[in-house]
C-alpha cells in the first residue's frame, strides 16, 4: 500500500489525475490477480427501500465495474425494476474507500465466461447449487447435496449472470494520520469527467 500522503496527489504538481480510473487502477487489483475484492452492492429494493448485500468485484475497466450472481437472486430482480447502483469498496486498513455510482447493463457472454473460469470451485459449485430449496434442508442433508454434485455441462451454471456498472461518479475517500480524511469526487460530464475535493 502506498504512503497515506500519496493516496491521490499522483502527479508532481499536486493534481489528482484528470481520468478517475487511473487512480483506480491504482488502488484495486488487476482482473488477473485471483483474490476479488469484496465490495458492497447496494440496490433500490422493490419495496422502495435501500438493499445492500456484499459481492466479488470480477473485473473494471473504462466500461464499468463487473460483478456476477444467480439470475433467481433479489438483486437481480431489482435491477430489472430499476437499473442503478452503488458500489463501495472499503480497505481493510480502514484508509481507504471507493464508492461508485451509476447505470448498470447486462455484462457480455465472454467477460462472463472469464469471470466463471477465475472463481474458486467453491463458488463454481455454489452457483449450481444455491437455492432456497437447498437452504429449507437439514446441515446433513445440505452435506450430501453438496458431496453428491456433478455438474451437467463444462462452462458457467445456467443461473450465472453477469452486469457491469457504468459509472457516473467515482468517490475516493482517504484518511491520514495527521489530517482530516477528505474525498475526491469525479462526477461524468458529456464528455469528460469533473473533480472536486471534498470534506471526509
Amino acid at each position: 500500500m502506498r504512503p497515506a500522503t500519496d493516496l491521490f496527489d499522483l502527479h508532481a504538481d499536486g493534481e489528482p489525475p484528470a481520468d478517475p480510473f487511473v487512480l483506480a487502477r491504482q488502488w484495486l487489483p488487476g482482473d488477473e490477480e485471483p483474490d476479488r475484492p469484496r465490495v458492497t452492492l447496494s440496490t433500490i429494493g422493490e419495496d422502495g427501500y435501500p438493499d445492500a448485500r456484499t459481492v466479488l468485484l470480477s473485473a473494471f475497466d473504462e466500461t464499468g465495474f463487473a460483478f456476477h450472481t444467480a439470475a433467481a437472486s433479489r438483486k437481480v430482480a431489482e435491477l430489472a425494476a430499476v437499473p442503478r447502483a452503488a458500489l463501495t469498496v472499503l480497505w481493510p486498513d480502514h484508509q481507504r474507500q471507493l464508492l461508485v455510482r451509476g447505470d448498470v447493463v447486462p455484462d457480455d457472454d465472454a467477460r462472463a465466461a472469464t469471470a466463471w473460469t477465475a472463481r474458486t470451485a467453491y463458488l463454481r459449485q455454489l452457483a449450481w447449487l444455491n437455492t432456497d430449496e437447498l437452504a429449507a434442508l437439514s446441515l446433513g442433508q445440505r452435506r450430501a447435496r453438496w458431496a453428491g454434485h456433478r455438474p451437467g455441462q463444462p462452462g458457467p451454471a445456467p443461473s450465472w449472470v453477469g452486469f457491469r456498472l457504468r459509472p457516473r461518479e467515482l468517490t475516493f475517500w482517504a484518511a491520514h494520520p495527521e489530517t482530516a480524511s477528505r474525498r475526491l469526487q469525479y462526477v461524468r460530464t458529456d464528455d469528460d469527467w469533473r473533480w472536486a475535493h471534498r470534506a471526509g
